[in-house]
């Protein structure tokens, strides 16, 4: 699942080399809450490396009431069968209307920080 831990150091370090206000935000919310910081190096690497993760590979992966944590983009390509909370950065409009027909939630990542500050039931699909 997660590698390894970054240190809340290096974290604020690449969170101020980051161009994206809210990537950068987002990295720092991490540096300051020690549950999430195990998710930090997988979030603040470069934007490239962010995976883009389609429906189907959600609805494989995932259980139903699970909270999914997406470092990178949802795109909508297959259909969710199951209702579920995603998190990730961004999110295809057309994905977003498919979460409404099963009744699935989206949230970007900074907001699940502040709503879960101890990370329980995440689940990271890349």
């Amino acid at each position: 699942m997660v590698k390894s831990i970054i240190s809340k150091t290096k974290l604020k370090e690449r969170a101020g080399k980051k161009t994206n206000p809210e990537l950068a935000a987002t990295i720092l919310a991490i540096a300051k809450n020690p549950a999430w910081v195990k998710y930090g190096k997988i979030i603040s690497s470069p934007t490239r490396k962010h995976p883009s993760v389609n429906l189907s590979n959600i609805d494989k992966k995932a259980s139903a009431a699970d909270t999914i944590l997406v470092p990178g983009k949802v795109l909508s390509q297959g259909n969710l069968t199951k209702k579920v909370r995603i998190c990730s950065f961004s999110i295809s409009k057309s994905a977003k209307n498919k979460l409404k027909e099963t009744k699935s939630e989206w949230v970007p990542i900074i907001k699940e920080i502040k709503e879960n500050p101890r990370a329980e039931g995440i689940k990271i699909i890349q």
